[in-house]
């Protein structure tokens, strides 16, 4: 996931011919936080809707504000 800041990935999981993401942060400490999950049901193709990444930016800063 791209413009998220270093430390942020992206897990795409394919189940069944449903989509799922998970992303999350590792270099937060000695833990890795999981920030957001979701099943994809994009109307936008692949691509992942802006209030999706809208809430992991707030999450990700939430959590970086936390430490």
């Amino acid at each position: 996931m791209r413009g998220l800041g270093s430390g942020v990935f992206e897990i795409a999981v394919r189940l069944r011919g449903d989509a799922f993401r998970v992303v999350y942060a590792v270099q937060i400490g000695p833990e890795i936080w999981v920030i957001h999950a979701f099943q994809k049901k994009s109307t936008q193709g692949i691509k992942t809707p802006q209030r999706e990444i809208d809430l992991i930016r707030d999450r990700l800063k939430q959590l970086k504000e936390m430490y």
